[in-house]
């Protein structure tokens, strides 16, 4: 994991497979290639086989973008098995500990009732183009679907502030292992956020 306070100029990190590695190096250098589908960092306890039905493609051979993280989620769960489904289900008080070059950047947040989390799973696999959930009786195409494994584990969550101490947020409905990456975080507006969808899947 990244140390948080990290010195913002040194803090270009490229999304892989394995766990995200610090680039020491000229930023206009294309970055490596991955070398596995399935995360060195995925637990021993995480499903990492093909379920009946499932499709798995090769990646791409090199990334086409870079990102910072700008802190870290703690939650209770270590594993995958024992997040919930989606954040509505948890009523646990997570914490959100933003890095020391971004402290700024809160200014004002405490005016908000809800936020929109962006984070990044890193411990997800990327290949899976369909994928057999276990809460549908036929498979699905990745984008059909809300699960972490997609080609960019990007997620998001749309949480409570609880309260704001310094750096760090305190906040109900996030969804994900202890120690996930953060990408960003959003004012939750309801004027812009909310949609009347006709179809649900």
């Amino acid at each position: 994991m990244v140390p948080l306070g990290f010195p913002a100029e040194n803090a270009r990190f490229v999304l892989g497979n394995a766990a995200p590695r610090h680039l020491n190096r000229d930023p206009n250098r294309s970055p490596p290639a991955p070398r596995r589908s399935v995360p060195d960092r995925l637990l021993e306890d995480e499903e990492v086989d093909l379920r009946d039905g499932e499709v798995a493609i090769a990646l791409p051979a090199r990334f086409d973008a870079g990102l910072h993280y700008i802190g870290v989620i703690h939650t209770p769960w270590k594993r995958r098995t024992d997040c919930p489904k989606n954040g509505r289900e948890s009523t646990a008080v997570c914490t959100i500990e933003v890095a020391k070059p971004y402290e700024a950047a809160l200014a004002g947040i405490e005016s908000f009732s809800h936020l929109v989390v962006v984070y990044f799973m890193d411990r997800a696999r990327r290949d899976l183009v369909i994928q057999m959930p276990r809460h549908l009786a036929i498979p699905r195409g990745t984008f059909a679907l809300r699960s972490p494994v997609r080609p960019n584990p990007i997620a998001l969550s749309v949480v409570r502030l609880v309260k704001v101490e310094g750096r760090t947020l305190s906040v109900v409905g996030i969804d994900c292992i202890d120690g996930t990456p953060l990408l960003d975080l959003k004012p939750y507006l309801p004027t812009v956020d909310v949609a009347n969808p006709e179809k649900h899947g």
